[in-house]
């Protein structure tokens, strides 16, 4: 029996003791403690009650403390059909999440309007605001919707702690009329 060891982070180690950036420590600490306020419209909301479940159990990633409240929040999981009177209701839910905020559209509805291809559906919630993951499907299996959130993670590890004053990201909010 061999046991295999991975390459140690970037950082400062001695004997006894390694140290790295206060950066990568918070955004450690901010992946594994992410939590998501879900907007659920239809299928793809069942979709995610699966992965909430014993089977899938998204807990395991720390996210078992689901907000109902968006002041509470820190990612906007937005699943299933988004009727445009709803795009003003969204973008204020996601106005009223503090920073850092992430958001996930799960479903080919919420990504692109999905089937509905109507002048009452919103074709994609990236039309009101901006969305940092897609997961596609319709509706996603449970396994997507793990992915989606690991990527939401990984971002979340690697976001710098200064990105949301950055001038790109202030660009961003002008363009979505979110200030």
């Amino acid at each position: 029996m061999s046991i295999n060891t991975v390459e140690m982070p970037e950082g400062y180690g001695g004997e006894g003791f390694f140290a790295t950036s206060l950066s990568k420590a918070i955004g450690l600490a901010r992946a594994n403690s992410v939590w998501p306020l879900p907007f659920a419209t239809s299928c793809c909301g069942i979709e995610f009650m699966a992965t909430m479940g014993a089977n899938y159990d998204l807990a395991r990633f720390g996210m078992e403390r689901l907000s109902f409240s968006p002041r509470q929040a820190d990612l906007l999981m937005v699943m299933g059909t988004i009727a445009k009177k709803m795009g003003p209701i969204l973008k204020q839910v996601y106005t009223q999440m503090a920073e850092p905020k992430w958001v996930i559209a799960v479903g080919a509805c919420a990504s692109s309007g999905g089937i509905f291809d109507t002048y009452s559906v919103l074709q994609g919630i990236d039309k009101v605001i901006p969305v940092d993951v897609y997961v596609p499907g319709c509706p996603p299996r449970p396994e997507q919707i793990i992915d989606g959130v690991m990527k939401i993670h990984e971002l979340v590890k690697n976001e710098p702690l200064r990105r949301r004053y950055s001038p790109e990201y202030q660009h961003l909010l002008e363009k979505y009329q979110i200030g």
